[in-house]
């Protein structure tokens, strides 16, 4: 499995999650031997599509879940072999490689079928008639190899045997009433009985011992175009393994082939081994390309993907399937909530206004500067989680250390903060949906679920042409989705306060927790700016007298 850790930060990411993840990832790539990479667990919104283009910073890659896959096990790498290789071949691998199938592939490298110890077993349990070596296209390679032979002689034309398989231990006379043309001779080193298979025309003549024939057989041989072999064995050991040249493809299953892939989860191929009971499966890529094969004995030893948690350290915001991924770290500005680990790890959590002051700090604790661009975006994360520091929760850490990497980023705190915020906060032309969902994080706060959306904007007034459709879909989602108490905070970011809209069957619960009557479902309170700080706080204490 590869030393992959993937950094990430919460669901409808906002620019503090993106960029701290990115961040931190450059941090522990230049610290740690693993490989570190940001992932983003939704679509970036407008704001930070303008600080990553504007720094020159590629966007996360989107990852839905960390639930494990076969790709994140060490599966059975075995090189998948050739539908001619002989049975003894593929045994021979097997035993090399401590594994009980073998994938077999066409000229398309594309799966044909599977190859197993049973396959290769009815070579001897099996009672095949005399003409296998014919039925099974044997090339002359695979007897020469099996029988460790060598060839005397080969007509020019193409090899291909007919006739079926006759052991010249008899008489000649006796020989003579069974062979036919075509057929594979196999005998000692008697010239009589050589001459006759030959004289019979036999397509092979198989001679054991290492007896090398005379020239005169050579040359009756050549003659009769009758390809001539010489193999070390006995007569009843060359006429035992013979067989064991056969041709794979001849044996291998073909039909109801049961394949995984390298991003099947875990959890889904369990049943699939349960029903169909086989030692090993196939893997496939996504170009259906055999990677290895996989057994019940690699699930036992199943290895999880390796997380690392910025600006949220709460479930439900957390990308599905953290339950079978293995928490490193956790770097975060939140109340601490509900994540789980099964054993310590590095949890650094401060009363700041950004993750991304924290992983800056990070870096000059540890004597290492960020590159120019990434000391760029965590100076706009800065600036947009406290509001270019007007924020109640923005700190004297967080102004000193956006000056310190404005430095290395070489960047105008004052003209980027306009660009950016002109850039990301326009809702002309945007919908209900896009505008909700840009920062949306759950909670639970006093054994309710609530939902608290935070969008910051420099034309609120441009709110109102779409407020009917906001109120409309946070009814329908706290309906559909459980909610006990849906919140939307429009935030004026030149004025400093914030629209409060409020849905659910306990919306009454902002005019108690703000001390404010809400008049069609909204109120505006100014100096509101801070989800984490001005609005979670209330809201749980309200929610917590109810009976």
């Amino acid at each position: 499995m590869k030393n992959i850790v993937y950094i990430t930060g919460h669901k409808n990411p906002d620019t503090d999650s993106i960029c701290s993840a990115i961040a931190y990832s450059e941090f522990k790539n230049k610290t740690g031997k693993l490989t570190a990479v940001p992932i983003r667990l939704g679509e970036t919104n407008s704001e930070t599509k303008f600080i990553l283009k504007y720094f020159a910073v590629p966007e996360p890659e989107l990852i839905t879940t960390v639930k494990t896959q076969i790709s994140d096990l060490d599966i059975d790498v075995v090189a998948p072999i050739s539908p001619d290789i002989s049975l003894k071949m593929a045994w021979s691998i097997m035993k090399k490689k401590n594994v009980k199938t073998l994938p077999v592939i066409d000229e398309n490298d594309q799966l044909a079928g599977v190859a197993s110890v049973s396959n290769l077993a009815s070579n001897y349990l099996d009672i095949w008639d005399n003409s296998i070596l014919a039925k099974s296209n044997t090339p002359l390679e695979n007897i020469l190899d099996t029988l460790s032979a060598k060839c005397l002689y080969k007509p020019e034309t193409p090899f291909k045997l007919t006739g079926k398989i006759i052991v010249a231990a008899m008489h000649p006379d006796s020989t003579k009433t069974v062979i036919e043309a075509g057929d594979i001779g196999i005998c000692g080193d008697r010239d009589d009985s050589q001459c006759l298979l030959i004289k019979s025309k036999a397509s092979l003549v198989i001679i054991t011992g290492d007896h090398a024939p005379t020239a005169e057989v050579l040359e009756l041989a050549k003659t009769n175009k009758c390809t001539i072999v010489l193999t070390p064995y006995d007569t009843f050991t060359a006429s035992r393994l013979i067989t064991q040249s056969i041709p794979i493809d001849y044996v291998m299953t073909r039909k109801n082939l049961v394949t995984f892939n390298t991003e099947d989860f875990i959890d889904e191929i369990k049943y699939t081994m349960i029903e169909t009971r086989y030692r090993s499966y196939p893997v496939l890529d996504e170009n259906n390309k055999v990677v290895g094969s996989i057994s019940r004995f690699h699930l036992i030893s199943e290895n999880k993907k390796k997380v690392i948690l910025v600006d949220h350290n709460e479930k439900t915001q957390s990308v599905l399937g953290l339950e079978d991924a293995e928490i490193l770290e956790i770097i975060d500005h939140h109340r601490i909530a509900d994540v789980q680990t099964g054993q310590p790890i590095y949890f650094r959590n401060e009363p700041v206004g950004s993750t991304s002051t924290i992983v800056a700090t990070i870096f000059f604790e540890n004597g290492i500067r960020p590159s120019k661009n990434v000391a760029g975006i965590l100076c706009a994360a800065i600036i947009s989680d406290t509001l270019l520091l007007k924020s109640p929760t923005s700190t004297i850490v967080d102004e000193l250390t956006l000056k310190r990497l404005a430095q290395i980023a070489d960047l105008n705190i004052e003209e980027f903060a306009k660009e950016m915020f002109k850039a990301g906060t326009s809702l002309e032309g945007k919908t209900a949906e896009e505008i909700f969902y840009q920062d949306f994080k759950i909670f639970t706060l006093s054994g309710f679920k609530v939902g608290v959306s935070q969008v910051g904007t420099m034309y609120i007034e441009g709110f109102d042409a779409i407020k009917d459709d906001m109120i409309d879909l946070m009814n329908k989602k706290a309906t559909e989705n459980g909610f006990n108490l849906i919140i939307l905070m429009l935030t004026d970011i030149l004025n400093g306060g914030s629209v409060l809209i409020a849905s659910g069957e306990h919306k009454d619960i902002v005019s108690k927790a703000f001390n404010v009557n809400l008049t069609d479902s909204g109120v505006y309170i100014p100096g509101l700016v801070s989800r984490k700080k001005q609005v979670i706080p209330p809201i749980t204490v309200a929610l917590s007298k109810i009976n």
